[in-house]
């Protein structure tokens, strides 16, 4: 048997690499994404463009300007004098937010008095338009509390002079103390690096394992494999395990990348990590099987294959956070084994989480993956027989 078995790997080896499709699958895709989200896709917001609209022009509105203006979150990149002027900018998207001081804002502030700071936002990316409101919002408020601490001063003197002796005012002294646990940054390069792990291995080892099989059938030569003395366990065992190796691969070449150009935090365990993506592979190999015993072609198996992986993907926490999602789409993906995986490699990468943390999910997987091989290995069996 080990000799049939090494046979049908060295095999399946040989033509993957020899066919340019294959070779090219097993690089490109994963480089693809590690530049694409690594550098491209950034939801970090640095420097937003912005206009001040000054209304007041008064040294208390200047202040506020020098305020923003080296907060070193904005670029103030206009001064538009009117409402149209100010309108045609958003309307444009040549900034992502107005700021609008409006007339008596200095006397409101020397009075102690309620005062306004229009803040006029481009919603048309709602994560911009919302980082940058809480950015702007943290500067007014800054500048607020140290505009107001002066006349309190004032009042106090004043108060102290008129009865002769000292006068209790107390002063609030509150001051938030912020500390982010596990991206202390707030990179979402290091959100979305560890996801594409999950997605290089999901794709490719679904892709190729579905692709492999279909060729044999599409070529002729199914019939001949069954005729020789491999057994058809063999045969299935010869077809998948080389694309175990594969994910693993593909695995070691994007952690290993992310950790040495994007510099992405691994507090986790390395050892966990594969044990991990082992349990996964069951789901995506016999994800494979069961798309090559409904697919003729390989057309037809990449077809099902983009079939397949779309609603994982975007059910699985990549991009758009699970919680955010309707209710009933939330209990779908319970259903997706990308999820769980999603959380694992995260946790891992992330928080430093163990198997004490993650037994959960990846209990989930070993079920799926299980479940899944076992029927798809059951359906390709009866096919070869």
């Amino acid at each position: 048997m080990r000799q049939r078995l090494r046979a049908i790997i060295r095999k399946e080896f040989i033509q993957a690499l020899r066919d340019p499709r294959m070779r090219s699958m097993l690089v490109i895709p994963p480089l693809l994404q590690l530049l694409i989200f690594g550098y491209a896709v950034n939801l970090d917001v640095d420097s937003a463009n912005i206009a001040w609209m000054d209304q007041d022009q008064s040294p208390a509105s200047r202040a506020l300007y020098k305020a923003f203006e080296g907060s070193g979150h904005f670029k103030i990149v206009a001064l538009p004098s009117d409402e149209h002027q100010m309108q045609a900018l958003l309307d444009q998207s040549k900034v992502d937010g107005v700021i609008r001081v409006l007339p008596g804002f200095a006397r409101d502030v020397q009075r102690g008095r309620h005062t306004d700071v229009q803040i006029l936002l481009d919603g048309t990316n709602s994560n911009t338009a919302s980082i940058v409101s809480g950015f702007a919002t943290q500067t007014v408020a800054r500048f607020g509390q140290e505009a107001t601490q002066g006349p309190q001063r004032n009042r106090a003197v004043g108060g102290t002079m008129a009865s002769g002796g000292p006068v209790s005012m107390p002063l609030p002294q509150l001051k938030p103390a912020t500390r982010v646990w596990y991206n202390p940054d707030l990179k979402s390069r290091n959100y979305f690096i560890p996801g594409v792990v999950v997605n290089i291995i999901t794709l490719v080892t679904l892709s190729l394992t579905a692709m492999a099989i279909v060729r044999e059938k599409e070529i002729g030569t199914m019939e001949q494999l069954m005729v020789t003395p491999i057994r058809p366990l063999e045969l299935i065992l010869g077809k998948t395990l080389p694309f175990v190796l594969v994910g693993y691969w593909d695995l070691m070449l994007v952690v290993g990348a992310s950790l040495l150009f994007f510099h992405v935090p691994f507090a986790g365990s390395f050892g966990l990590l594969l044990f991990a993506a082992f349990v996964f592979l069951l789901t995506t190999l016999g994800a494979g099987l069961f798309i090559s015993t409904i697919s003729r072609t390989q057309q037809q198996a990449m077809m099902a294959t983009t079939l397949f992986f779309q609603p994982f993907f975007m059910l699985s926490g990549f991009s758009f956070p699970i919680r955010n999602m309707p209710q009933m789409v939330q209990w779908l993906t319970y259903l997706n084994p990308v999820r769980y995986f999603m959380e694992i490699v995260r946790g891992i990468f992330l928080q430093g989480a163990g198997l004490n943390t993650l037994w959960p999910q990846i209990t989930a997987l070993a079920v799926f993956g299980v479940i899944i091989l076992g029927l798809s290995i059951q359906r390709f069996h009866k096919q070869l027989e």
